[in-house]
Order: structure tokens, then sequence, then C-alpha cells
């Protein structure tokens, strides 16, 4: 059985690219920030990061595209709150200039992605 048959956010480019997002900065968190501190830190911006493809995901599997819409802007609003905490990472030299850079240029990827979804549904449903 092909999964994407079942959940159809799979197919999702945009959920895709959250997927690569959270597994990109669990790794930082993971392998950048310092073991002993920051513990809160690391769970807020594990959390968000997850936030971003769970939410796509649980709004593709909700009954109206308004509804989808709806979990598309808080997924879009976590994705924001993760710029606001590597930010901070930054701000702390746990990544390099380089490495904040990167991670932005896939957040404004995802940015995009989201709106153009947003935007396609919205036409569908006016």
């Amino acid at each position: 059985m092909n999964t994407s048959e079942q959940f159809g956010f799979q197919d999702l480019k945009v959920w895709q690219l959250a997927i690569e997002y959270a597994d990109l900065l669990m790794d930082i968190v993971d392998n950048k920030l310092p073991s002993n501190k920051h513990f809160r830190l690391k769970e807020q911006i594990e959390s968000a990061s997850i936030s971003v493809s769970s939410n796509i995901a649980e709004g593709k599997g909700r009954w109206s595209q308004k509804e989808f819409v709806h979990f598309l802007y808080i997924s879009r609003g976590s994705l924001y709150e993760t710029v606001s905490l590597l930010t901070i990472i930054r701000r702390r030299n746990f990544i390099s200039e380089s490495e904040y850079n990167e991670i932005l240029k896939r957040a404004i990827e995802i940015t995009k992605a989201t709106n153009g979804l947003i935007n396609a549904i919205k036409k569908k449903i006016n």
C-alpha cells in the first residue's frame, strides 16, 4: 500500500521541506547547544520546529479546506517562532553566521511554500 494514498500530506512539498527543517534543527540542538544548560531553549526550538510539519499534517486531515488554511497559519506561526529562537541561538554564538543564514534561507523557502498553498486554497474556496 502506498502511504501517500492514506496520508495525502506526505505528497505536499511544504510538508517535506518542514520535515527536513525540523531534522536540521534537531541536529543543531543535539550538536551545537551546550548539553548542560539551556534546556528550555532546546525543548522550545524542538517543539516549534516539529510543530511546523505537524500542523500541516493535521490540517490536511481536517474535513474542510478552511480548517486546513487555519492549520497552515498555525504552522507558519511555529516557523516564525523557530526563527526567533534561532536568533537567540545565533546571538549566543552557538551557531555561525553562515549556519544561521542557511537556516533562515530554508525558513524563507517554507514560508513562501506555505503562503502559496494558503493562497491557492483560498482561491478555490472563494
